[in-house]
């Protein structure tokens, strides 16, 4: 670990302008300046696309043509970034994994608030289905809001009749809308990122009039028995962080094969800095094996 690639990552964040709780138009341009400010890697391209009737962008890394799929859902407090916004980290996962991916561009609160942005991630995994992926070449994968959609998504594959997919990766997943976890407040000086006041401003755009408790929005609720294999990794520094230990908790009491990473000292989705911060390309490194070891033939597929 570097303490000085740490303390820069942290200097950048809190020198961001996002503001989670500001004014919905502007933090939507400005979350895109920021995640776009960087040009993807030049072997990484992207096609926009529909999938299941819901808009996609299809994200390529040269020379990865496998039969593995990721599913991406980006973060943004369901409020805000895009599907092509998400494309440099969700092409390093990709790379990392020797998968291609599809980036889903759900609708986005409060213009489109719950269940719209749960009925677009089923949309889009229906649709992979039909375009003869096959469950087991499936990977469910997210950020934040997106991690917490992710595991909504997979949770509630069996009350539609559709299948598992091969495994299910959230980082820094929001688990939990109604911020009840400890952590919310223990962390707050530590994060130099996301803030509660702000959070919870976003989610009363997504939940509206429902409980934000209903454990289709705050999976940390979810019965996830049957649940397919599940990777959570959170840094140690989130207020988020009790998010991802009790989803653990909760998979793990459900019988699921659940591998949670707790990364000391980094903030919220710290793998988006995996060009300048060790434990980001680490974490990465390791969210590509988990899913080589996981879709179809396992450890086989791998190509390290």
């Amino acid at each position: 670990m570097s303490l000085q690639q740490r303390r820069e990552v942290e200097r950048l964040m809190r020198e961001a302008p996002l503001d989670f709780g500001g004014d919905l138009e502007v933090q939507r341009g400005v979350l895109a300046a920021i995640m776009t400010s960087h040009p993807l890697p030049e072997d990484v391209t992207t096609r926009a696309t529909t999938l299941g009737g819901v808009p996609v962008v299809e994200i390529a890394v040269e020379g990865i043509g496998a039969d593995t799929v990721i599913l991406y859902l980006h973060g943004g407090a369901y409020t805000m970034g895009s599907a092509a916004a998400a494309a440099g980290l969700a092409s390093e996962l990709g790379r990392r994994a020797h998968a291609r991916v599809v980036s889903v561009e759900y609708r986005l609160a409060p213009e489109h608030p719950y269940p719209a942005a749960l009925e677009d991630a089923l949309a889009a995994f229906r649709g992979l289905l039909e375009s003869g992926v096959a469950p087991e070449d499936i990977v469910v994968a997210g950020e934040s809001a997106g991690g917490g959609l992710a595991v909504a998504l997979v949770s509630t594959l069996f009350e539609h009749g559709l299948p598992q997919p091969s495994c299910t990766v959230v980082l820094s997943p929001w688990a939990d809308l109604s911020l009840s976890g400890e952590s919310v407040a223990l962390n707050a000086a530590a994060d130099p990122s996301v803030d509660a006041e702000g959070l919870r401003r976003r989610a009363a755009d997504y939940v509206g009039p429902v409980d934000a408790r209903d454990p289709r929005i705050s999976p940390v609720f979810a019965d996830l028995a049957g649940m397919a294999p599940l990777l959570i990794q959170v840094g140690g520094n989130e207020i988020l962080l009790d998010d991802a230990t009790r989803l653990a908790t909760r998979a793990a009491h459900a019988g699921v094969e659940v591998t949670l990473e707790v990364t000391p000292d980094v903030p919220h989705v710290f793998q988006a800095f995996a060009e300048i911060l060790e434990e980001g390309d680490r974490a990465l490194g390791g969210a590509g094996r988990f899913i080589t070891d996981h879709v179809r033939g396992g450890v086989a597929a791998r190509v390290y």
